[in-house]
C-alpha cells in the first residue's frame, strides 16, 4: 500500500511540473503574441498620417515658380525657390551612377528597398569600433530628403518605420534606374546646389555628362554631409571623402587598379560657377521681399521641403501695378531732384487688410540689394517727427485730451539731456494738437516723459512697430531705428480705424496640382485700439497737411489726408507717413551711406511733396472717401506741473505767441548761423528748412531747421556732457535726442 502511495505522490509531481511549464510556455507565447500584436498596432497607428507618396516622380522634374501682380496677369518673376536642373539617366556620367551605388548603397539592385543585410552588417561594424556606418538604401535616403524631409532630423523609431514602409512601396512602383534618377535630381550637393546637374556646374562649370572619374567621385562624396565635405568651403575634408568613394568604386569593380591609383593621386581641381541669374523679371525690391518670405524658414508660411523641391507653384501677391509705377515715377522725380547720392524709399499699404500695393527700396537693384523699404541688411533708419504720431495716440488713449496746453518753448531742460526746437524757435504755450502741427519738440518730449516712455513704445509695437524700441524720452523724436514697412504698417492701423493687420505681399499659393496651400485673401485683423482713438488721432494729424509742417502734402484733388513730417540725424533721413483712407503710405528720402559719410539734404527739398505727386496720381478720377469716425474718447482733465502740461506756464518770451502765430504761418525763418559747439559740426544741410513748401514763391515752412551742432549747443551749456558731435553723448539718464529732429 505505501509503495504504490508513494508512486502515486512522485506521479503526481511529474504531472505537476509538466503543467507547470506547460503554463509558464503558455504565458510565455501569451506574452509575444501580445506583444507582436503590440508592435503591430504601434507600427501600424504610425503609418496612419503617410504624406502622398504616389506621385514621387515630381521629384524627378522641376518647373520654376511664378509670382503674380494682384492682376494675375503680369509675371513678377520665374524661379526655382532651390538651384535644380533635372536630367535624364543618360545624361549622367556613368561615374556619377556608379560611384554612388558603391559608395551609398552597393546592394541597392538586389533588395527591395530596405537592406536586411545591409542593417546587420552596419551594426555588426559600428559594434566592432569600425569606421561610423549607415544602412540606409538609396531609396530611404530619397524619401528622407523629399518625402519626409519635414521629419529628417526626427531620429525616433517612429521615422525609420515610415521611412521603410515609403520606400518599399516605392520599389513596388518604380523600377531600380527610374530611382537611382530620382535620388540624383534632388539630393543635396551643397553650395545650393540639389541635384546632379546643378552640382557639376556650381563645383565644376561642367554638365553631369562630362564628369571624370576624379570630379564623380567628388561629387558623389558631398551628400554625405554637404557642409562638412563641400569642396569648396572644406577642400581637405572633401579630398578625404572623394578617396573612400575611389576605394569603394574600386572593392565593387567599377575602376581598376591603375584608374584607382591615379585617381587617388589627383589633386582636388575645381572650377566654380556662381550663379546670379535670380529669375526676377519686373519690381525687383518688392519681387525679392516675396522670394525672401516664401524662403525664410522661421517665416509664417510653412512650405515642406518637399513642396518646395516640387516647384511649380504658382504664388499671386498684393503689388498693384498701376500703383507701383505711379510710386516709382513719384520717387523718380524726387531722386532726380535732389540728385545722387539721395534716394528714396516708398511702401504703400491698404489700411483695409494691410495688402502691400507698392514697395520702392531705393534707386536701383543691380547696385545694391539691400531694400531700404523693408530694412533688409539692418537699414533702419531714425524717422524723427514722424514718431510723435505714436506719443499722441497714446496720451489720447490714457485719457489726454489733445486740446490740453502743453510748453512748447524753445528749449527744455531734463535730467540728463535737454531737447530743443529746430531753429530754436519758442512756440510757447499751446494745445497738443497746434504743438503736432509745428512739430514741437520740447511740447512732445514733455508728453513723453509725462505718459512714460515704455507707453509710447507699448503704442507704436500695437500699432504695427516691430523694430525694438528704447524706452526714454527721446524716443518721442524718433531716435530708434525703423523701416518704412513698419511706419506705413503703423499708419494703417489708425487710417482704419484701429485695426491692425500685419502688412502682407502674399495673397494666393497653388501647388502644381492645383491645389491652394495658402490662402490670405481676407486676413484677420486684430483691433489695438479703439475706434474713438483713431479717430481723433487721424483729427489731430490733419492739420499737419492743412496748416502745418506736411503742407507740401496736400493733394490737389482736395481728397482728405493726414500724416506727420520727420526730419532726423543731420538732415541725411526726410520722412512723411501720411494716410487717406485708400493708402497708408510712408516715404524716406535720404543717403544710405553710413551715418559718418552720409550728405546731408539740400535746403528745401523734402519727401512730404512726393505724398502728393504719388496719390494725386493713384486717386485721380476716384471719388472722395472718408476716415472712419467716431465719438470722442473720455478725456479727464489733465495736470502735470513737472512737465508743464495742462496750464498756462509762459514761455519766458513776451513775444511768444506772436512769433508762434508767424512760425506757424511760414512768415518766419530762423536764424542758421549754428551756435558755437564744443566739437560742433557745420549745417550741412544749408539755411532752408528741408520741411519748408519746395514751391519757392511760397511762405518758408516753421520747422525751419536748427543748425547741426553736436557737443555743447550754446557757450556754457552743459546738455550733453561728453557730447560726441551730433546731440548724443555720455549725460546719463535719458538717451538725448538727436539734436535736428525737427
Amino acid at each position: 500500500m505505501g509503495s504504490r502511495a508513494m508512486k502515486r505522490r512522485r506521479g503526481t509531481k511529474v504531472s505537476n511540473k509538466k503543467s507547470i511549464v506547460l503554463g509558464v510556455l503558455t504565458v510565455f507565447v501569451g506574452l509575444v503574441v501580445v506583444g507582436c500584436i503590440g508592435v503591430f498596432s504601434l507600427c501600424s497607428s504610425w503609418l496612419t498620417d503617410l504624406p502622398d507618396y504616389a506621385n514621387a516622380d515630381a521629384y524627378n522634374s522641376s518647373k520654376p515658380t511664378t509670382v503674380y501682380a494682384a492682376d494675375g496677369t503680369t509675371v513678377l518673376a520665374e524661379f526655382q525657390l532651390e538651384n535644380r536642373e533635372p536630367v535624364t539617366l543618360e545624361q549622367i556620367s556613368p561615374y556619377v551612377l556608379e560611384g554612388t551605388v558603391a559608395t551609398e548603397d552597393e546592394r541597392f539592385y538586389s533588395h527591395n528597398g530596405v537592406d536586411m543585410f545591409g542593417i546587420a552588417r552596419a551594426l555588426v561594424n559600428n559594434m566592432l569600433g569600425g569606421e561610423l556606418e549607415g544602412a540606409s538604401t538609396i531609396t530611404q535616403q530619397f524619401v528622407r530628403n523629399t518625402i519626409l524631409s519635414e521629419e529628417m532630423n526626427d531620429i525616433s523609431l517612429k521615422r525609420k518605420v515610415r521611412e521603410a514602409y515609403i520606400s518599399l512601396k516605392l520599389e513596388e512602383q518604380y523600377d531600380k534606374d527610374e530611382i537611382l534618377l530620382m535620388y540624383l535630381n534632388t539630393i543635396n550637393y551643397g553650395s545650393g546646389a540639389y541635384g546632379i546637374q546643378a552640382a557639376a556646374q556650381r563645383y565644376f562649370s561642367l554638365n553631369a555628362n562630362e564628369l571624370n572619374v576624379v570630379q564623380a567621385a567628388t561629387l558623389v562624396g558631398i551628400p554625405q554631409s554637404p557642409t562638412y565635405n563641400n569642396p569648396i568651403d572644406n577642400p581637405e575634408n572633401c579630398l578625404k571623402r572623394r578617396n573612400v568613394v575611389l576605394e569603394r568604386m574600386l572593392r565593387n569593380g567599377f575602376i581598376d587598379q591603375a584608374t584607382y591609383d591615379q585617381a587617388v593621386a589627383t589633386p582636388l581641381e575645381l572650377n566654380p560657377t556662381t550663379f546670379s541669374q535670380t529669375g526676377i523679371l519686373a519690381y525687383p525690391y518688392f519681387t525679392s521681399y516675396v522670394r525672401d518670405q516664401l524662403t525664410d524658414p522661421n517665416g509664417k508660411y510653412a512650405y515642406s521641403t518637399a513642396e518646395i523641391f516640387k516647384g511649380g507653384l504658382t504664388v499671386y501677391t498684393t503689388l498693384d501695378p498701376f500703383i507701383q509705377d505711379a510710386a516709382q515715377d513719384a520717387a523718380d522725380e524726387k531722386q532726380a531732384q535732389t540728385g545722387e547720392p539721395f534716394e528714396v524709399s516708398l511702401v504703400a499699404i491698404d489700411p483695409d487688410n494691410g495688402f502691400i500695393r507698392a514697395m520702392v527700396g531705393g534707386k536701383d537693384f543691380n547696385e545694391t540689394q539691400v531694400n531700404m523699404a523693408t530694412g533688409s541688411g539692418g537699414s533702419g533708419r531714425q524717422a524723427g517727427s514722424s514718431f510723435k504720431t505714436f506719443t499722441l495716440a497714446a496720451a489720447i488713449e490714457e485719457g489726454i485730451d489733445p486740446e490740453t496746453m502743453i510748453d512748447a518753448g524753445s528749449r527744455a531742460e531734463f535730467p540728463g539731456w535737454s531737447v530743443h526746437n529746430i531753429g530754436y524757435v519758442d512756440y510757447g504755450t499751446r494745445s497738443i494738437t497746434s504743438a503736432f502741427a509745428v512739430s514741437s519738440n520740447t511740447a512732445f518730449a514733455r508728453l513723453c516723459l509725462a505718459l512714460g516712455p515704455s507707453k509710447v513704445a507699448e503704442m507704436a509695437h500695437k500699432l504695427g512697430i516691430t523694430s525694438t524700441l528704447e524706452n526714454v524720452g527721446s524716443l518721442t523724436l524718433g531716435t530708434s531705428l525703423v523701416t518704412p514697412l513698419e511706419m506705413a504698417d503703423a499708419y494703417a492701423t489708425l487710417a482704419n480705424g484701429g485695426t491692425h493687420y500685419d502688412p502682407e505681399c502674399i495673397t494666393r499659393i497653388v501647388d502644381r496640382t492645383g491645389k491652394v496651400i495658402v490662402d490670405n485673401e481676407h486676413p484677420e485683423g486684430e483691433r489695438v485700439i479703439s475706434e474713438e482713438v483713431a479717430h481723433a488721432t487721424v483729427e489731430v494729424m490733419k492739420g499737419v497737411v492743412t496748416s502745418g509742417t506736411g503742407r507740401a502734402a496736400r493733394l490737389s484733388s482736395g481728397q482728405v489726408a493726414a500724416g506727420k513730417t520727420g526730419t532726423a540725424d543731420l538732415y541725411k533721413d526726410n520722412w512723411f507717413c501720411g494716410i487717406t483712407p485708400q493708402l497708408s503710405v510712408a516715404i524716406w528720402l535720404g543717403d544710405r551711406s553710413d551715418i559718418t559719410v552720409a550728405k546731408s539734404i539740400p535746403g528745401g527739398i523734402t519727401a512730404a511733396s512726393v505724398f502728393a505727386r504719388f496719390l494725386d496720381t493713384v486717386l485721380e478720377g476716384q471719388p472722395h472717401e472718408e476716415f472712419p469716425t467716431a465719438g470722442k474718447p473720455v478725456y479727464t482733465k489733465y495736470t502735470n506741473a513737472e512737465y508743464n502740461i495742462g496750464g498756462y506756464y509762459g514761455s519766458g518770451d513776451s513775444d511768444a505767441d506772436e512769433k508762434a502765430e508767424d512760425a506757424e504761418s511760414g512768415q518766419i525763418q530762423e536764424p542758421v548761423d549754428p551756435p558755437t559747439g564744443s566739437e560742433g559740426g557745420g549745417n550741412e544741410g544749408g539755411g532752408t528748412s528741408p520741411e519748408q513748401p519746395e514751391n519757392p514763391t511760397q511762405p518758408t515752412d516753421p520747422e525751419t531747421p536748427e543748425p547741426p551742432t553736436g557737443g555743447d549747443p550754446d557757450p556754457g551749456d552743459t546738455e550733453n556732457p561728453g557730447g560726441d558731435g551730433d546731440g548724443g553723448g555720455d549725460g546719463g539718464g535719458d538717451n538725448p535726442p538727436t539734436e535736428n529732429s525737427d
